[in-house]
């Protein structure tokens, strides 16, 4: 029986090569000239320095561009609160890993809501999807990538 396991990863060397990228990117901005802005990579987060709040949206911006560059999903980035002492800002970015249990459910019932003939099953930080049919197997991933779940999809283990 055909069976594909729903999971939540990144690449985290694909993410340094990114905040390196961002970092390369800063050093070319005429408008990042004679500051203090910088990235650091501190597994698995990445922490963005700045002079401003605005500078930080743009480096927020910067970022994201790399990971999309790198095929990260912008979905799996968590931005925190920026802190502001004095004249710097920073801010720390982080990147969701696993599949949390509440996300999990709202996925088995998204799949369960469809009537597609397969099983659904919560493993640990995956979801396991089994059924009679690949074509059923691939209108679930169809289903999952389409859904608004504020979290990054991949599949993986896709057996027949």
């Amino acid at each position: 029986m055909p069976s594909m396991d729903v999971i939540s990863e990144i690449n985290l060397e694909e993410v340094k090569n990114a905040t390196e990228n961002s970092t390369r990117e800063l050093a070319t901005r005429y408008d990042f000239r004679d500051t203090d802005a910088s990235f650091e990579w501190k597994s698995p987060a990445v922490t963005m320095k700045g002079d401003s709040d605005f500078q930080i949206k743009q480096m927020t911006d910067i970022l994201r561009g790399q990971l999309m560059k790198r095929n990260i999903d912008a979905k799996a980035l968590t931005l925190g609160n920026m802190e502001s002492s004095g004249r710097n800002y920073s801010q720390a970015a982080t990147f969701k890993e696993g599949i949390e249990q509440p996300i999990a459910k709202k996925v088995v019932k998204l799949i369960k809501d469809s009537k597609l003939k397969v099983q659904v099953a919560i493993q640990g930080e995956k979801v396991r999807v089994t059924g009679k049919k690949r074509d059923d197997l691939q209108a679930v991933m169809r289903l999952v990538r389409e859904a608004e779940l504020e979290q990054s999809f991949q599949f993986d283990n896709f057996k027949d």
